[in-house]
């Protein structure tokens, strides 16, 4: 699990492929990288992935067909900034949102703005995902814990204060630029709750039994 407030920004160092998925190997830039270990979960822009090698600035990780149909891990091109988050720790303050690294799909940066000293940004995203993003919910963009603050058919927009915009990839972002979004897992299983009871026959449930 991950919170959705970036650690470090890294870049992607090589990708090679290998019989249809790939390998990464990605800089840690200013990741706090101690104590690094074979196995563990990193979230690379908002992507779940784990450790199979490493050194001290460095780290690699497998990335699947299924991971890079669905993300947009599989065009990436050496150099790119990458928003990198370890995964959370159980003494760890929850800052962000809870974050499961499981990207729902693609969208697109369709604008920026200044806001006073901030940014706001709208994403286009697509439908199906639309109806789980709420004003003022939250959202993951990139791996960014984002609030969302105006959302409609089309899209949804965030406001990026400076620090965020400082210390995340997107400080390199542009218009068009595709991003991973992962929306708020409670709103998931809301739904699949929902679907469950009706299946099952039933209305729309008005409370928990004991």
């Amino acid at each position: 699990m991950f919170t959705g407030l970036i650690e470090g920004v890294g870049s992607l160092q090589a990708i090679e492929s290998r019989g249809g998925d790939a390998r990464l190997r990605i800089a840690v830039g200013t990741l706090p990288f101690t104590d690094p270990a074979m196995g563990e979960s990193i979230a690379v822009n908002g992507v779940c992935l784990t450790v199979v090698g490493f050194d001290a600035a460095h780290f690699e990780a497998d990335a699947s067909t299924e991971t890079l149909a669905l993300t947009t891990l599989g065009a990436l091109v050496p150099g790119r900034a990458l928003n990198l988050e370890r995964a959370m720790l159980p003494t760890d303050r929850l800052g962000g949102h809870l974050v499961s690294g499981h990207v729902d799909g693609v969208g697109r940066v369709a604008s920026i703005h200044e806001d006073a000293r901030a940014q706001r940004w709208r994403f286009d995203a697509p439908a199906a995902l639309l109806k789980y993003v709420a004003h003022k919910g939250s959202v993951c963009v990139d791996g960014v814990s984002l609030t969302v603050n105006v959302v409609d058919a089309g899209g949804f927009e965030v406001a990026l204060v400076p620090h965020t915009v400082a210390h995340t990839a997107f400080a390199q972002a542009a218009t068009g630029d595709p991003v991973n979004l992962e929306v708020d897992m409670i709103a998931r299983y809301v739904e699949r709750l929902l679907q469950a009871n009706l299946s099952a026959g039933g209305g729309p449930s008005t409370g928990v039994s004991a």
